[in-house]
């Protein structure tokens, strides 16, 4: 598989109903740009709104996995989202007419065909995986659910399902590579006891479940009365079963096809973290619960790395490019003031400074007695000060001009800094400088980890007449 994005040419709808509304719902699978991932559009909901393909939306997974967003709904989300990741599809737009994604027979397979219709196409850009270091560990002791991801060079899982029952049993299924999905697990159909069934229609659920689209399990024999009933509440001239299997004998595609449809579920709910995937994956008796529980801690992970990755590359033991003296010949800011002690890296597009924090600072006196904490305002003044170097050091003169800020945006602060704290500042400029304005991204670090972050505008402005500080 190439290492490009991709989405397809063009648009392709496909039509049926939802599993548990009944409703009749088109979906139209919609060509994306680069680093869009997977979004639905409800197109039936005024100003059509869009959700995101997120775990951290789903609200939902007793019958399916529900998305939401704004008090806006997507149902049974997981065939289709599989389907795509199957196919090495990276952005695309599905927009629907319902709220539920049609079922089909209960698999992916109709997807596949439709998507593959519209002809897939690589993107002029790299896709970007999440590859794991360590491994990544769920379990859910009720309900007996182990989840296991471990360091893999392609998309790989591993499901075992272990029901108490003389017809399903303990099945296992696997694939080595996610390019096996279409001819290895696409067509395997969802599937359910008899005795599930019976529950979910009489309390008016599954409105569209149908013997077409899902396999039907049967642990005990049924009696004539009891197919008789059946035959009326699903329309069908014809239902039987012989002692105990599979309702209207319907053949598998596969012997392991309910854990081959396990593994179906997995690979659309772990769609949701929002990337491609080279680890391998490793469940026993697996649902969507667990699944989106799974999710969410793989989306920490990928939220971790890219700090990580994110992180400046420097070395504090190292002799900085500018100390505290070179500092002064740029900056006219003193103490208390001065709230950079030396510049680590310096381009024309980018600067990393570091300021130690010491309980001696003026600020701590009030700020907090007995809870010493440096105020937001002196992190984001100590911020725009390292920008200050950055700017300053593109005019010959820098002891003739002056920054001021234009405006600050984005400001968060993830954590508090306190006295004995190393603060490490990262900005790079947004845009080049123009006409004396600049505007600059930072993100300020402890310990590899970070704890604000800004954009901030500024003019550089000449002031003649300055009054330098006397230097000691």
């Amino acid at each position: 598989m190439s290492d490009k994005q991709r989405t397809i040419k063009q648009a392709v709808s496909i039509s049926g109903k939802g599993l548990h509304t009944g409703k009749s719902v088109t979906i139209t699978f919609n060509p994306a740009p680069v680093n869009h991932w997977y979004k639905f559009q409800r197109m039936d909901v005024e100003g059509q709104p869009i959700i995101d393909a997120d775990a951290d939306l789903v609200v939902d997974t007793s019958r399916g996995t529900t998305l939401e967003k704004n008090g806006v709904r997507v149902y049974t989300t997981e065939h289709v989202l599989a389907a795509l990741v199957g196919l090495g599809i990276d952005n695309c737009l599905i927009q629907m007419t319902e709220a539920e994604m049609p079922i089909m027979d209960g698999s992916s397979w109709k997807f596949i065909e439709a998507l593959e219709a519209a002809e897939i196409e690589e993107q002029d850009a790299e896709r970007e995986y999440f590859e794991l270091t360590d491994n990544l560990t769920f379990e859910d002791p009720v309900k007996k659910v182990e989840m296991l991801a471990v360091p893999q060079d392609a998309y790989r899982i591993t499901v075992m399902v272990d029901y108490n029952s003389d017809v399903l049993g303990t099945q296992h299924a696997g694939i080595y590579d996610i390019t096996q999905f279409k001819q290895e697990i696409s067509k395997c159909r969802t599937f359910v006891f008899l005795h599930e069934l019976e529950m979910l229609l009489q309390h008016n659920l599954i409105k569209g479940g149908d013997l077409d689209n899902a396999i039907v399990l049967v642990d005990k024999e049924l009696p004539k009365d009891k197919l008789d009933h059946l035959k009326k509440v699903f329309n069908k001239e014809h239902v039987e079963v012989k002692g105990k299997g599979v309702l209207n004998n319907t053949a598998l595609h596969f012997y392991n096809e309910p854990a081959r449809h396990k593994l179906l579920d997995i690979i659309g709910d772990l769609a949701l973290v929002g990337k491609p995937l080279k680890i391998h994956v490793l469940a026993a008796r697996p649902g969507h619960n667990g699944n989106i529980a799974f999710a969410k801690i793989i989306k920490a992970a990928i939220k971790k790395q890219k700090i990580e990755k994110d992180y400046p590359k420097v070395d504090l033991n190292k002799p900085p490019l500018l100390n505290i003296n070179d500092i002064m010949k740029i900056l006219p800011h003193r103490q208390p003031m001065l709230l950079v002690d030396k510049i680590m890296e310096l381009s024309l597009e980018h600067v990393i400074g570091v300021k130690n924090v010491t309980l001696n600072e003026e600020f701590f006196k009030g700020h907090f007695p007995g809870e010493p904490v440096m105020p937001g305002v002196m992190l984001i003044e100590a911020m725009a000060q390292c920008g200050g170097v950055l700017v300053l050091k593109t005019v010959p003169d820098p002891e003739n001009y002056l920054t001021y800020f234009m405006k600050i945006d984005g400001v968060k602060f993830k954590q508090k800094v306190i006295p004995g704290d190393t603060v490490v500042f990262s900005l790079n400029l947004v845009t080049p400088i123009r006409r004396g304005i600049c505007h600059m991204r930072g993100v300020a670090y402890v310990n590899n980890k970070p704890v604000m972050e800004a954009e901030m505008m500024a003019q550089i402005v000449k002031v003649k007449g300055i009054e330098k500080p006397v230097e000691a």
